[in-house]
């Protein structure tokens, strides 16, 4: 995909991809890796390196932000992002079935340990690949994330500021370049003109 940039997912994608993930042998853990790139448009690096510590209360609860450490991100771009109803949901259901210590990674491998960025971008890779989703990849689903927070963010009252913030960049012109238009979107704009 050199050059490319990484498909947005439809609506109809992310459903066809969380009922997949729903009969996989690590249905919970896979269900969180997923979402923590739709719904907190997180980096495969981003995703590997994310620990409990991260999302859990000082009580040891899921708590309702990612605060994500600066060690966990490209450039030092840490940050905290607000976490989605089902996004929290699913961190809970896997810390339940996990039980394991702040300072281990949220995302784990067969062997129980963590994963490395390569190993994440590569279980995405396989997964679009069998659910025959062509030009998608790890990145994905962090420009449908910006793309649909982009596309809402007025309905909540902020701006692309706030986009741009939870997504990490340094500039609004990067955010942009994830943005993806809508053509309907577009139809309809100019006849309202």
């Amino acid at each position: 995909m050199a050059g490319k940039q990484a498909k947005v997912l439809s609506s109809a994608q992310i459903t066809t991809v969380l009922t997949h993930l729903s009969t996989a042998r690590h249905s919970a853990r896979d269900r969180v890796m997923f979402m923590l790139s739709t719904r907190a448009g997180l980096r495969a690096k981003e995703i590997a390196g994310l620990t409990w510590a991260m999302v859990l209360t000082s009580d040891g609860r899921v708590g309702d932000m990612i605060h994500l450490e600066d060690r966990a991100t490209k450039r030092a771009s840490g940050r905290v992002i607000p976490l989605n109803r089902e996004l929290r949901t699913a961190l809970i259901e896997l810390h339940a079935h996990r039980k394991v210590a702040a300072d281990s990674p949220v995302v784990y491998s067969e062997r129980g340990i963590g994963m490395n960025a390569n190993t994440v971008a590569a279980w995405f890779g396989r997964l679009y690949q069998r659910l025959g989703f062509i030009g998608c990849s790890s990145h994905s689903g962090r420009r449908t994330f910006v793309t649909s927070a982009a596309k809402k963010v007025s309905q909540a009252g902020g701006s692309l500021r706030d986009v741009q913030e939870m997504a990490g960049h340094r500039s609004l012109q990067m955010t942009a370049r994830y943005i993806d238009g809508d053509s309907d979107a577009k139809r309809k704009l100019v006849n309202l003109l």
